[in-house]
């Protein structure tokens, strides 16, 4: 191989990639399909070159495009990981999860459909056999968004087709190489024909892809924190995470290695934003765009030189069969569009799909480098039979070409004919207000300007006047627009809440007042409040808010260990993640109620603002509701997690200062350096979360019992040895009316509610429950649930019975307390000063001395 030939080579294609994307634009073509069209040149003009007796002076570097020293496999192995990953990147999972059951439809199902009407449809018609006419199918199923994305973001489609499009072809490529992968074992006999196993072998090669790929991105999120600094070596661990996977799938595991890219870059696409700085991922998205750029230009263009060379021979046969491709193509999409997509929607499994998204999505079904490649591959593959490979080699690159050259083509004038590339009525209507609000800043920073650089009148007006013309328009088309619903106003508001509450939480993770496990928590709970404000407007922003502020299930498997396995560590730790979460929640959101009163009503009017205020009014006392029931329970360490926020923002200011004096240069690099390094050493002091203790040791939470105040240090210790610790949170249900009391519940601290029938008892520190049912042999009578942050004490009946056994004047004071219980339950439900006595009782469970309290029903 000639290396500055090679060399010169590629640089000649980068130059030629950077000249078609201003050419494209002028000629007003997707660049994908100008690329397409210039590799093609480039193919055919050196392949003249090289043959042609006129001249040998080309003949060197027209071998180089001939001849490129760069096979399929290699082509695959280079590039594809890199646009794979990137496009995971790009994509907006969250919304795309909105539309998952339509985009597994088209990318998975409809491969499998496209395959079987392309490879039966061909079969009869041509000598070589079905698995041949099988894997054309699946090659020619692989779509390219590239070209068709292009065309949708160049004339303004609904981002909601360019997110249906983009998510097919992700996973549209993982399936289809999979099966591709599959057909061709069967092609050369190193797997066997069988539907059966072929299927297994299928799900085997997507789901071993999805976990290897799983497995790297949860690598790559561990190791990212330890490089929040160094932007150069985040980049280069996003590069090398594909080709791992990618390698370990294919030759280690034999599984798919698309599909564990396409998991991996999924995965860090969720959780990737939080583990670095708003500004390093930033920094690399931009850096992965122009590999991308890069990565699919060349191979586009690459693919495309090798055309000429497929298409050695082709006959009028060959011309009939590209048309049987592509009919049965079309009609495969047809299906699964017209007949598949709705049934599904009317059992509620999908979103519906408007019918001009249909057609377009029908229509823009290109192919390209991809396509290309894997044809390729066949013609390199000795094991084949030239016949076959011919066969695949004229179809593919002649259906390439096809869906180019007049999808591509075409597609533009389909969505303006469809009325496509037209604002939403809302949005249209919405723009003239959005649009005033804008230029009358325009004007004001003009005339600031003018005052502050001494400008003219003259010259001053001559720019003022355009848009203060352009504001007057606007401001009229707001007026006219007035009938919008305050309902569909609303619900554009919350979701440019949701938006501005991300950006919050992302500057505080960039300042470092938020760690990162915080940060991801709650952008997650963001991210669901967004998505439901946008199905259901207000009613479903304020069910994703109630529900933001729920116990996960985590929380209820750590009560369980700890109450089973006496281990408490799991459980502190998800309580100092809820106080944190809550506490940094409720600082953005008096930050949101701010920009709202500020930014919204001059866009969606003063009643929206209004509304808008009072939800998130409501959120935030919600929020702090949540916040002050932790703070009650652990206040010392509440108020050291407060002081370590305030350390951080002192860290940030302080940080913040020096760099404002090093870019004066009032200080000089050594200084600022030693500094920021101060700086540095004290935030990972602060970095580190004192750790919660919950207070559960059984023989200081029974000593804490007034009912046995009196008694010595040893009984108290051979009482807490029948005791088990429980802890419980705001809204567990402890006992459950009319199930076997099989124990005895002595609240430490906290406070439960006792609900009978139509009466609300609360129980507070000291109190006990439960112990009725354990008396009379009967069944619960009530249920009780936890009010607050409780600490109990559980008595099994066996135990009970061996304490009171011990203690005859125990059970005595006991039986007493069961006996006031069953006659308090026996009053009137609007029993004044019995009633009023129970219900002034603290909820935190004040200490008071069970005789001076008549208690309330188990």
């Amino acid at each position: 191989m000639n290396a500055p030939l090679v060399t010169v080579g590629i640089a000649g294609l980068l130059v030629v990639i950077s000249l078609i994307q201003p050419l494209a634009r002028r000629l007003r073509v997707a660049p994908s399909v100008l690329l397409a069209v210039v590799g093609v040149a480039i193919g055919l003009l050196a392949t003249w070159l090289l043959y042609t007796p006129k001249t040998n002076t080309f003949n060197e570097i027209a071998g180089l495009f001939v001849n490129f020293p760069m096979d399929s496999q290699a082509i695959l192995y280079v590039f594809l990981p890199l646009l794979l990953f990137q496009t995971t990147l790009t994509l907006d999972v969250r919304r795309m999860a909105e539309d998952g059951g339509v985009i597994f439809v088209m990318a998975v199902v409809a491969v499998l459909v496209a395959t079987a009407f392309i490879g039966l449809a061909l079969s009869p018609f041509t000598s070589v056999s079905l698995i041949a006419c099988l894997l054309l199918g699946a090659i020619v199923a692989t779509t390219d968004p590239v070209a068709v994305v292009a065309i949708f973001r160049d004339i303004g489609a609904p981002a909601r087709l360019g997110r249906l499009v983009e998510g097919e072809s992700l996973l549209n490529d993982a399936a289809a190489i999979a099966l591709f992968t599959i057909l061709l074992g069967v092609l050369t006999g190193s797997a066997t024909a069988d539907v059966e196993t072929g299927l297994i072998l299928f799900l085997k090669s997507f789901g071993g892809g999805l976990a290897i790929g799983y497995i790297g991105g949860q690598v790559l999120i561990h190791v990212l924190p330890l490089v929040r600094d160094f932007r150069l070596a985040q980049v280069t661990l996003s590069v090398a995470l594909p080709y791992l996977v990618y390698v370990v799938a294919e030759h280690f595991a034999g599984v798919s290695g698309v599909v564990a890219v396409v998991g991996a870059g999924i995965l860090i696409n969720l959780v990737g934003p939080s583990r670095v700085t708003p500004d390093g991922w930033t920094y690399l998205n931009d850096v992965w765009e122009q590999i991308a750029f890069w990565a699919s230009s060349l191979i586009f263009v690459l693919a495309s030189i090798l055309v000429p060379k497929l298409l050695v021979d082709v006959g009028w046969n060959d011309i009939l069969l590209l048309a049987i491709v592509v009919v049965s193509a079309l009609a495969a999409r047809a299906v699964i569009l017209y007949a598949l997509l709705p049934v599904l929607a009317a059992l509620k499994l999908t979103q519906p799909v408007s019918r001009p998204f249909m057609a377009v999505i029908l229509w823009g079904g290109m192919r390209g480098a991809i396509t290309l490649t894997l044809a390729l591959g066949v013609t390199e593959n000795p094991a084949i039979d030239p016949e076959v490979q011919r066969f695949v080699a004229v179809l593919a690159t002649g259906f390439v070409l096809f869906t180019l050259l007049v999808y591509g083509t075409t597609l533009k004038s389909l969505i303006k004919l469809l009325k496509l590339d037209r604002l939403a009525p809302l949005d249209a209507a919405m723009r003239n207000q959005v649009l005033a609000f804008a230029l009358n800043n325009v004007r004001e920073g003009v005339a600031r300007a003018v005052t502050q650089y001494h400008i003219a009148p003259g010259p001053a007006d001559q720019v003022d006047a355009p848009y203060r013309a352009r504001a007057a328009e606007a401001a009229d088309g707001a007026a006219r627009s007035e009938d919008i619903l305050d309902r569909d106003r609303v619900t554009i508001g919350l979701v440019a809440i949701s938006n501005r509450e991300r950006e919050i939480v992302l500057r505080h993770l960039r300042q470092r007042t938020a760690s990162i496990h915080t940060a991801e928590n709650l952008l997650a709970k963001i991210g669901r409040i967004g998505d439901r404000a946008r199905a259901g407007g207000r009613v479903e922003y304020n069910r994703g808010a109630r529900d933001s502020l729920d116990f996960p299930i985590t929380m209820r498997l750590a009560q369980w260990v700890q109450r089973r396995l006496k281990y408490e560590r799991w459980l502190a730790r998800l309580l100092a993640d809820r106080y944190e979460s809550l506490l940094l929640s409720r600082i953005v959101l008096d930050e949101l109620i701010a920009f709202t009163g500020d930014k919204i009503p001059p866009l969606l009017g003063s009643r929206v603002g209004e509304i808008l205020t009072e939800i998130l009014a409501n959120r935030r006392e919600a929020t702090t509701t949540a916040l002050e029931a932790l703070r009650l329970q652990y206040p010392d360490y509440a108020d050291s997690l407060d002081q370590r926020f305030l350390q951080k923002a002192a860290l940030r200011l302080e940080e913040d200062g020096y760099r404002a004096l090093f870019s004066q240069n009032l200080i000089g690099a050594e200084l600022y350096s030693h500094l920021s390094q101060s700086v540095q050493e004290a935030r990972a002091e602060a970095d580190r979360r004192p750790r919660l203790d919950l207070g559960m040791r059984t023989e200081e939470l029974t000593a804490n019992l007034p009912l046995f105040h009196d008694l010595p240090a040893d009984r108290i210790a051979a009482i807490s040895r029948l005791m088990r610790p429980r802890f419980a949170v705001p809204g567990d249900l402890l006992v459950r009316k009319g199930e076997r009391g099989d124990a005895a519940y002595f609240i430490s601290s906290g406070a439960v509610e006792v609900a009978t029938g139509d009466r609300r008892i609360r129980l507070g520190r000291g109190d006990c429950f439960g112990e009725i049912a354990l008396l009379t042999g009967g069944p619960r009578t009530a249920d009780v649930r936890a009010l607050g942050y409780c600490h109990l004490l559980v008595l099994s009946r066996s135990d009970f019975d061996k304490l009171t056994a011990k203690d005859p004047t125990l059970r005595q004071h006991i039986s007493e307390i069961a006996r006031q219980r069953q006659a308090m339950n026996a009053l009137p439900a609007d029993d004044g000063p019995a009633q009023e006595e129970i219900a002034a009782s603290d909820a935190t469970g004040a200490d008071t001395e069970r005789k001076t309290r008549p208690s309330a029903a188990d």
